[in-house]
């Protein structure tokens, strides 16, 4: 009988090594968990990323107003008749 006890006793530190320390194991499980909970939140950016470059798409597709605008912002184009005016950000007086 006592052979029988020494042997269960065994068995269950084995399965407790195994389950704490071994392949898939509670070490694995927490460094997973921490992998797909970083690769959700890329997910979660890049979905985001995504629905906006489909509305600039959309945008760009359908009229002109998103075109004159890339126009204006990206590459500094003017309608005929307009006036570009530039302001600079002044500089600050330090007076004591």
């Amino acid at each position: 009988m006592r052979l029988f006890q020494l042997a269960l006793l065994c068995l269950a530190l084995f399965v407790q090594y195994r389950l704490w320390f071994g392949h898939n194991g509670v070490q694995d499980y927490s460094r997973l968990k921490a992998a797909v909970t970083s690769h959700q939140d890329t997910n979660a950016q890049l979905i985001k990323r995504n629905k906006v470059l489909k509305a600039d798409i959309e945008d760009l597709k359908l009229g002109q107003e998103g075109v004159e605008e890339r126009a204006r912002n990206e590459l500094g184009m003017i309608k005929p008749g307009e006036t570009f005016i530039r302001v600079l950000p002044g500089q600050q007086l330090n007076e004591n």
